[in-house]
């Protein structure tokens, strides 16, 4: 029996990551063993009369332990307000409810096959690695539409259809915080972005928006197409080489109903934007602010906002599609999205526990202020210490895929830290939203990785992990450079990453 060629470094240390990862518990476990561990921590440092000087108020910060008789009453007389008070919660559930509606009536499905079946042939791969971007609007469709879509068409046109798999599924996951349109993703992230900073200046943190990154992923959008169709069509493809397996496939154009349904979902959509108009252009509009348009109503009811635009089109493209004939198939389609969101409301019970204990012993002020005190000392600031904040969240997301679990987890100790050092909580989001993106493709534990591995392997049956690692590991590269090199040029030039957000804070 031959003896097993040897693995190289990488393929060891992926293994490693996926062996690693595999043994970690459930997110939600995950959240219970932290909210055990802030509970120990808090009697720990309460115990040791570990304080430090707030340098805002100046007033001494002790921390509370959890396992005094009060601390013991908090936590039972919190629990269900942590739960419910769970700053992402209602948000998420709300504007999936609109997201599902456009997902569930065919609409956001009919939208990625038209755009990536309607252009030229030279266009084609971008056209795939944009429509992945965009994907994201609706939370994960773009992985179970678009990757075998991408796979569909190259093999149509006579190109590998590996190479079209990996551009779509590029342009989904590592591309998945950038969109030209507000996703569901925003106000998720802003939520706890906002929850954060409020431990140290609610003042600042009534003033976040959830637009606070939006410039600098609009700007993304174009700049990710380009450099995953270079990826592409320069790396990918050329290392593939001739596609000389026996599948052949014939591409899903558009129906006719599917045009005439699309159609309608447009003007719906144009009308809505319209009716939106009239609350917040005319001086009377109700959301208006004639002073401040950033401190509008409009601004800080964006959740609904999002609702209302995917909801109307969704049901406009239902009901010329027949997908939705009555009100209880609007029901049944809202009650199937809610019921898909079942997990997360577990989740979203543990995480809250957490993070309240954690914002309530002062434990993540206390670690905020002594962690800036460090790196201050060490002199370790600037974008050294932004792009080591990326290399640290993009390490952890090989290892817990959720965006908001992770955010939910680092975001009470980095952006009250990045705050204490001078910079914006916006910042500190937009460097998270790099790293939860760049590694995606290249993490075995993502959870839609084992299911394009599925897809590729209709056309290749040899493929593994490895492979598709080894596909997807120049996107992985280029992104986070490419986004490196886009956050020095902001920080450089000044420009606001958003409505409103800047870099710097000075609280």
């Amino acid at each position: 029996m031959e003896k097993q060629e040897k693995k190289g470094l990488t393929m060891r240390l992926l293994d490693g990551v996926e062996r690693v990862g595999n043994k970690l518990p459930h997110p939600v476990t995950l959240f219970a063993v932290f909210a055990l561990l802030v509970i120990i921590a808090s009697w720990i440092a309460s115990t040791a009369g570990v304080e430090v000087e707030d340098p805002a108020s100046g007033e001494t910060l002790q921390v509370v332990n959890l396992l005094s008789s009060e601390g013991i009453k908090y936590m039972f007389e919190s629990m269900v307000e942590n739960f419910v008070g769970f700053a992402p919660l209602g948000t998420v559930l709300v504007t999936m409810l609109g997201i599902g509606i456009a997902e569930r009536s065919g609409l956001i499905s009919a939208m990625l096959r038209g755009l990536v079946t309607s252009v030229p042939r030279s266009l084609m791969t971008a056209s795939l690695v944009f429509g992945g971007i965009m994907s994201s609007m609706a939370a994960d469709a773009g992985y179970v539409v678009l990757t075998p879509l991408g796979a569909v068409l190259f093999a149509g046109l006579g190109r590998h259809p590996l190479a079209g798999l990996a551009a779509a599924f590029a342009g989904v996951s590592a591309g998945f915080s950038a969109n030209l349109l507000l996703t569901a993703l925003d106000p998720l992230l802003g939520d706890l972005t906002i929850q954060a900073a409020a431990t140290i200046d609610p003042e600042y943190a009534d003033t976040i928006l959830y637009t606070m990154n939006y410039y600098f992923m609009i700007v993304s959008v174009f700049v990710l197409t380009i450099v995953g169709t270079i990826v592409t069509d320069k790396i990918v493809e050329p290392r593939l080489g001739t596609y000389k397996g026996g599948v052949k496939e014939e591409v899903n154009y558009l129906t006719t109903l599917e045009k005439k349904g699309m159609t309608g979902a447009l003007i719906g959509f144009i009308v809505t934007i319209g009716l939106m108009a009239l609350l917040v252009v005319p001086e009377w509009g109700p959301l208006r602010n004639p002073d401040d348009f950033l401190a509008s109503p409009f601004f800080h009811s964006l959740v609904p906002v999002i609702l209302i635009l995917f909801f109307v089109p969704g049901f406009i493209y239902g009901k010329v599609t027949k997908e939705i004939k009555n009100d209880k198939d609007v029901a049944g389609q809202m009650s199937d999205t809610m019921a898909s969101m079942g997990m997360y409301i577990v989740l979203a019970f543990t995480a809250g526990q957490f993070v309240a204990y954690f914002n309530h012993t002062n434990l993540g002020k206390v670690i905020a202020v002594s962690g800036a005190e460090f790196l201050d000392n060490l002199g370790f600031t600037g974008i050294g210490l932004i792009i080591a904040f990326i290399f640290v969240a993009g390490f952890i997301n090989l290892f817990i895929g959720s965006s908001s679990a992770k955010w939910a987890i680092m975001a009470p100790v980095f952006v009250p830290l990045m705050m204490q050092l001078g910079y914006s909580p916006e910042l500190t989001t937009l460097a998270y939203r790099i790293a939860d993106s760049t590694t995606n493709v290249i993490s075995p534990l993502m959870p839609y990785f084992a299911i394009v591995i599925a897809f590729a392997q209709k056309y290749d049956k040899k493929v593994g992990i490895g492979t598709l690692i080894s596909a997807m590991l120049p996107y992985s590269i280029a992104f986070f450079i490419i986004w490196m090199i886009m956050l020095l040029i902001w920080m450089m030039t000044g420009l606001p990453i958003g409505p409103g957000a800047g870099f710097e804070y000075n609280g």
